[in-house]
């Protein structure tokens, strides 16, 4: 067996600085919640990209979020079947289990996986993991109407929120949540994450709008 490498040098000094700040700013907390377990209010299903951190753009401490990542913030449709659903998985497990109050879909700007599916000349193909995944975004994009002067980033952007909107359609295909929703225990929310600017957007009953930024509290 081949001996496994060590970790790269970059994390394990973000592993020394954690400890030496959060983990000890914050360590009677981790305690607690390795004793009490964890009650998270909020799930958010965020993409992978490296660049949009919901912790990060929320400012979550430890066991404030329960967060599923992956390729573009995809929610698949309720499906019972044989296979591995990682998502529906962690949904149930938030939901019913952890019985979180809030879903919150997390896009974000100049997504990759959004990109590619607009890409007719993309590499990825629908025999690929990303491109099986990402398959349904061709046929949403197709439903967008916009101008035909409209240009690559008008274009991203648009998919980029519908992409949200349909996700949140996705999340009440499931029975559970859809009951939750209707009994007003359990809410669902889109918003999408300027990279460049750092600015929060959410979707309403009148469409997209900006998220005021509270003042700072202790």
């Amino acid at each position: 067996m081949t001996e496994p490498a060590g970790l790269p040098r970059s994390l394990v000094q973000g592993y020394g600085r954690f400890r030496a700040g959060r983990y000890a700013a914050d360590a009677d907390r981790y305690r607690h919640l390795a004793e009490a377990g964890q009650r998270p209010r909020t799930l958010v299903i965020a993409c992978s990209d490296s660049r949009s951190a919901p912790e990060a753009v929320f400012d979550a401490g430890p066991g404030e979020l329960f967060v599923v990542r992956n390729v573009a913030a995809l929610v698949p449709v309720f499906a019972l079947d044989a296979g591995a659903h990682g998502v529906s998985a962690a949904l149930e497990y938030a939901v019913l289990a952890l019985g979180v109050e809030e879903v919150v879909i997390l896009g974000h700007g100049r997504c990759g996986g959004i990109a590619a599916a607009l890409d007719p000349a993309a590499p990825l193909t629908s025999t690929d993991f990303v491109g099986t995944w990402t398959a349904g975004l061709r046929d949403l994009a197709e439903s967008i109407a916009l101008p035909p002067s409209a240009g690559d980033d008008e274009r991203r952007l648009a998919l980029e929120r519908r992409s949200i909107e349909a996700s949140i359609d996705h999340l009440r295909t499931f029975p559970w949540i859809r009951r939750r929703e209707a009994d007003g225990v359990l809410r669902l929310h889109g918003a999408w994450f300027d990279i460049a600017l750092g600015e929060l957007h959410e979707v309403g009953s009148t469409g997209w709008r900006p998220v005021p930024v509270a003042p700072p509290t202790d």
